[in-house]
């Protein structure tokens, strides 16, 4: 099934040399503690903390609207310890969900309205579905669909799924696609009419 074009306005996003879609909207907190490695989407009113610690992206990942990516952290005697986060290639995370993990694997989908708890651990090629939350220090395992509140196993994922994260976030990636501007058009019209 193909995806259809999601059109963005070129004023409200930035474009970096890698391929990265950063919507102007967006907060990246601590910006030189982010790497996006190239391909990702960043979408409005979306937050990632790299103030707390380092956040690693790899390639087509997509963080939808209102959604947040916060480094885990551990309380200690002498107070709190935030470490490092990184999400594996090929990642969905979807609307206003908060993603509080240890390590997010290559190959998972997360849904709408998620919060994964502190310190959790996403396998590769996994899916946790809309509206779920995991308790802190959950570990996802491969090929399997987590749901509910508190999340538990309900299925098991096919083993195309790497496949199918593939092909779904390279196919994000390319129907999320410049809006054209009015005032280009403008420009075009008037310039062939000299």
């Amino acid at each position: 099934m193909e995806l259809e074009d999601i059109f963005f306005s070129t004023s409200e996003y930035v474009q970096t040399h890698t391929g990265n879609k950063v919507s102007r909207q967006s907060t990246l907190c601590g910006s030189q503690n982010i790497i996006l490695n190239g391909k990702n989407i960043i979408m409005g009113e979306s937050m990632i903390r790299g103030d707390l610690a380092n956040v690693r992206m790899g390639q087509y990942c997509i963080l939808s609207k209102q959604s947040v990516i916060r480094p885990p952290f551990k309380k200690f005697a002498k107070g709190v310890a935030f470490f490092p986060l990184h999400v594996g290639d090929h990642v969905f995370i979807g609307e206003n969900s908060v993603v509080n993990a240890a390590v997010v694997g290559s190959y998972v989908y997360i849904g709408k309205n998620c919060v994964i708890g502190r310190r959790c651990i996403l396998k590769d090629c996994c899916m946790i579905a809309d509206n779920t939350v995991l308790p802190p220090e959950t570990v996802v395992s491969p090929f399997t669909v987590y749901s509910g509140s508190p999340g538990h196993c309900i299925e098991e994922l096919p083993e195309a799924m790497q496949d199918l994260m593939i092909d779904y976030t390279k196919s994000f990636y390319q129907h999320y696609i410049p809006d054209k501007d009015a005032s280009g058009v403008n420009q075009l019209s008037i310039a062939s009419r000299k």
